[in-house]
């Protein structure tokens, strides 16, 4: 059975960073990681994806350039650095695998996800 366990949320002021570590089960290995988030009453939100095989990542652009995805093939562990952030980037975050994907370029589309963590809370204060 895969298991996905998120850890690193927090409150923070806006400005200032966080950074979620997601630990796969080592007997499973996916060629598709990434994040997603989700608000109350809201769709969920994919945020960044990362192809493991080689390190290529994509993301949303709310968060291009202030995030940064990646990926420990060793320790099969996932991380999202979060930096700058703002009140808008309080959400749940959740960590995933098993995307489709075109080449090198995961989907960030949560209906092809094949495995989700529990979530972790940010929440960013004005």
């Amino acid at each position: 059975q895969v298991q996905l366990m998120e850890s690193g949320g927090g409150s923070v002021q806006a400005g200032g960073s966080l950074n979620l570590t997601c630990e796969m089960s080592r007997n499973h290995r996916t060629s598709c990681m990434g994040w997603f988030r989700q608000a109350s009453g809201n769709a969920r939100e994919g945020v960044a994806a990362i192809y493991t095989i080689d390190g290529h990542a994509v993301y949303v652009q709310s968060v291009e350039g202030r995030f940064t995805i990646s990926h420990d093939n060793e320790q099969n562990t996932l991380y999202l650095q979060m930096n700058r952030l703002t009140p808008e980037d309080s959400d749940i975050y959740y960590c995933a695998a098993g995307m489709t994907r075109r080449e090198r370029v995961c989907h960030l589309n949560p209906a092809t996800v094949d495995h989700w963590g529990q979530g972790t809370q940010v929440t960013v204060s004005s």
